[in-house]
């Protein structure tokens, strides 16, 4: 007789000043992975809650359903609202979250995760555009503002609005592999993860009007992933010169080619690592490393594990 597995319950706390879309954004994609996930809304008191849009929202749950949590996510609230300090009732809801179970934030949740110590010792993130405030207030916690999501184990922030996506999808990959990620990230008409940082999403100088762009030749280095591809190539491939190729791809994508292109390769390398048995050499040879080293080196540094241990937490629980 096939065993039933128990779904696992994800307890969202809508706080005063809550991010609408944020707020739904747990349910809408861990509600997709195929009844693998219970997800559940609480707050911290009754009536209805404000959220930062005009309308406020009817939440079934009290905060007592936090210690049934086995993933607590707390998402983002309006920016004017936090501090360093928490309110005692946010504070007395959070410390029912048990000891064993999973935290994420979604942007400006991440300073309720800090102020309530949460984030205490760890490595974390948050939307790029508050992250000298939240330096401000927790000088003590390692932000790293640049990247999408950070997992640190028990916790996991994101930055802001879609990386709440983002670190979701991440969730589904973790607990349940990549096929069941690929096909929520479908059903939501998203991608299953995102390259690079928050670095391509601030503010960047607009492109002057009439301006060749950088996107074919960034269509076609895609295609040639695998070739030992030089900046020369690329501006030869855009038939820019140089030093107008590097300002305006910069421009464009809010990084350098060179960094862009490691980026593009990492991912593929991972794709190759959760979906085939192929040697890490063979995989840095498909996605154009130099060597199955380089490759390594690049991983650990971009997410701080080696392939093989990047290879047996998704390709193991995809199989």
């Amino acid at each position: 007789m096939r065993e039933t597995r128990r779904p696992q319950r994800v307890v969202v706390l809508a706080l005063d000043g809550v991010y609408p879309f944020e707020l739904g954004i747990p349910s809408r994609v861990l509600g997709m992975a195929a009844d693998r996930y219970e997800v559940l809304t609480c707050a911290v008191g009754a009536g209805p809650v404000r959220t930062n849009a005009d309308f406020a929202v009817t939440v079934e749950h009290g905060p007592e359903i936090l210690a049934t949590a086995d993933t607590a996510v707390i998402p983002p609230v309006d920016p004017s609202l936090v501090a360093a300090d928490l309110s005692d009732d946010v504070a007395a809801a959070l410390a029912l979250i048990r000891p064993d179970a999973r935290i994420v934030s979604i942007c400006t949740g991440a300073f309720v995760l800090a102020a309530a110590g949460l984030l205490d010792g760890r490595r974390a993130t948050t939307h790029w555009h508050l992250a000298d405030r939240f330096r401000a207030l927790f000088p003590h916690i390692d932000l790293d503002p640049d990247v999408l999501f950070v997992d640190d184990g028990r916790v996991l922030t994101s930055a802001g609005a879609a990386s709440g996506v983002d670190v979701c999808l991440h969730l589904v990959r973790k607990d349940h592999g990549s096929e069941l990620a690929n096909t929520v990230a479908r059903f939501c008409v998203v991608p299953p993860f995102r390259d690079g940082g928050q670095a391509q999403y601030i503010e960047l100088p607009v492109p002057q009007q009439g301006a060749a762009s950088t996107a074919a030749t960034r269509a076609w280095a895609m295609e040639h992933l695998g070739e030992p591809l030089t900046l020369a190539d690329l501006a030869r491939h855009a038939r820019m010169s140089l030093r107008t190729f590097a300002r305006r791809f910069a421009d464009e994508v809010g990084m350098s080619p060179g960094r862009w292109l490691i980026q593009q390769r990492l991912g593929h390398a991972r794709r190759l690592l959760e979906s085939s048995d192929l040697s890490v050499d063979q995989i840095a040879g498909r996605v154009g490393f130099a060597t199955g080293a380089s490759l390594r080196q690049h991983l650990h540094a971009a997410i701080g594990v080696s392939p093989q241990a990047y290879r047996r937490t998704f390709q193991t629980t995809s199989r």
